[in-house]
């Protein structure tokens, strides 16, 4: 799968979804410091106005994909859809909030 370049602007508070953490951070220089710059899905600042991270999104999303609102990002990212292989030989789609 393609990876989608995520710009996630600040939000009011500096607020960004983080995907590392599963969930709305403020954006600050202790949160970049211990987590963004360590995070393999780091892919820049977003020219000062928040973040770009780089991962392997299965929603269908424009690339870049950019968020401007942390909350709801967070909620779209709560629910997959997975395929499962029934004994009887069919598949089944199921979807539900990430584990």
């Amino acid at each position: 799968m393609k990876k989608t370049n995520h710009i996630n602007y600040a939000a009011s508070g500096q607020e960004v979804y983080c995907c590392l953490r599963n969930r709305v951070v403020r954006l600050d220089a202790s949160h970049t410091t211990n987590y963004c710059l360590g995070c393999k899905m780091y892919n820049g600042n977003a020219g000062g106005k928040g973040v770009e991270c780089l991962w392997e999104d299965m929603r269908d999303v424009s690339n870049p994909y950019r968020v401007s609102d942390p909350h709801a990002e967070w909620a779209s990212n709560q629910k997959r859809s997975v395929v499962h292989l029934h004994e009887d030989g069919m598949m089944y789609l199921q979807t539900g909030p990430c584990q």
